[in-house]
């Protein structure tokens, strides 16, 4: 089938999207999905003639910084990730013949997607849960039983992740679980923890939108064990270091043929197979450990601060001072003397009394001056994306706006 890209927006009744997708791609479709608020940005980009790349998709990728890529993945490769997941599940003891996949996450999101692909390549099947049952664990528990016999998988993110940890129900429904992949956001080493307390079987795991989804991934023994990161490769991936800057760079043959870019395909920018992700890592015996952004590192009185590193520190210690914190995010502002400096934006528990952003501020002076806040600003309406992920355009404008506390 040879067409315009179509696009499908994502909402409503999950399952039946799913059909027309799958409907599609047996046609030979190019099809784009995208949340119905961005559906004016996708169409902006799309191509006014016929995509000829045979079955393919079309999804959003990054934004957490402003900018919004438009990627193209054909099925094809998306297939292959599925079989070496599917490879990688054996390894770990996991039936393939008794899989039982759920997802709660949207087909415009690469983990929402790759449900799909997965359950139609492994024959599996797929059972779609109200994004709203994330927010009510008991109803979980009671109407989302896994099949007696089956070895069930789901994917979260760590927002989702916390909600259900922060309620007995939802730790028991989890325990029901043969793996949790964990990903799309940092796992906080206090949820962590508090998986490994609950016995729970989760897999941290790293991947993109250009990656088709996960190429590595902690097998749950390891984690449960203690061992942090993301685990090794999959068989269809490999992962190196980028000279000079510590990025990570992936060379899989799941990754994306490019993105649209004012209605024409541009190819995946590559380093003779290599594609940078743009996140800084290390690479050692135990696999994966990812830094942070390094286009959301700073330079701060000549110090390399990654903000997500920091902040992960200081819900650490606010955790152990027993401090209502909820969400503390960590953005960037110029400095004559520094060249930058961070600055906090804090949502404490509804019931917390204004003083302790200021024993905040104490416990931000265990850590070296690069990485101690200059302004703390409480913020109650901070908060996550539904995909776990910080938009800090959004948060930068209320950080310009806002009243301040110096640090």
């Amino acid at each position: 089938m040879s067409g315009s890209v179509r696009l499908l927006l994502s909402g409503g009744e999950q399952a039946a999207l799913a059909e027309e997708l799958l409907e599609g791609w047996a046609q030979g479709a190019v099809l784009a999905v995208a949340a119905a608020q961005e559906r004016a940005l996708l169409q902006a980009e799309l191509p006014k003639g016929p995509l000829e790349l045979g079955p393919a998709v079309v999804l959003g990728s990054g934004g957490s910084c402003g900018g919004r890529r438009w990627c193209v993945q054909p099925l094809s490769h998306l297939q292959r990730a599925a079989e070496s997941t599917g490879q990688w599940l054996e390894t770990i003891g996991v039936d393939s013949g008794r899989l039982e996949l759920f997802n709660a996450l949207p087909l415009h999101h690469i983990s929402g997607l790759m449900p799909v692909v997965r359950a139609s390549t492994w024959g599996a099947p797929l059972r779609w849960l109200p994004p709203a049952w994330l927010r009510q664990p008991a109803t979980l528990l009671a109407e989302a039983q896994p099949e007696p016999g089956r070895q069930a998988l789901i994917s979260l993110v760590p927002t989702q992740l916390q909600r259900l940890l922060d309620h007995p129900d939802g730790v028991a429904w989890l325990r029901q679980f043969s793996l949790i992949w964990v990903g799309g956001a940092q796992l906080p080493d206090a949820q962590a923890d508090l998986a490994r307390a609950a016995g729970l079987r989760l897999s941290p795991c790293y991947g993109s939108t250009e990656s088709g989804a996960l190429v590595a991934a902690l097998a749950p023994e390891r984690f449960l064990a203690g061992e942090g990161g993301c685990g090794h490769p999959l068989s269809h991936a490999a992962l190196r270091l980028r000279a000079g800057d510590g990025a990570l760079q992936i060379r899989a043959s799941s990754l994306a043929a490019g993105f649209l870019v004012d209605g024409a395909l541009a190819p995946l920018p590559l380093q003779q197979d290599w594609w940078s992700s743009g996140d800084a890592a290390s690479l050692g015996p135990d696999g994966l450990q990812v830094l942070g952004r390094l286009d959301g590192a700073i330079s701060s009185g000549g110090e390399t601060v990654f903000p997500e590193q920091v902040a992960q520190q200081l819900l650490e210690l606010s955790t152990a001072a027993g401090l209502p914190v909820r969400e503390l995010l960590l953005l960037a502002e110029p400095d004559p003397l520094w060249g930058e400096r961070l600055a906090a934006l804090v949502r404490l528990a509804a019931d917390a009394p204004p003083a302790v952003l200021q024993r905040l501020e104490e416990l931000a002076r265990q850590l070296p001056p690069s990485q101690r806040p200059r302004r703390w600003l409480l913020c109650p309406q901070l908060e996550r994306n539904g995909l776990g992920k910080w938009e800090r355009w959004r948060w930068l404008r209320h950080l310009e706006r806002g009243d301040s506390s110096k640090g």
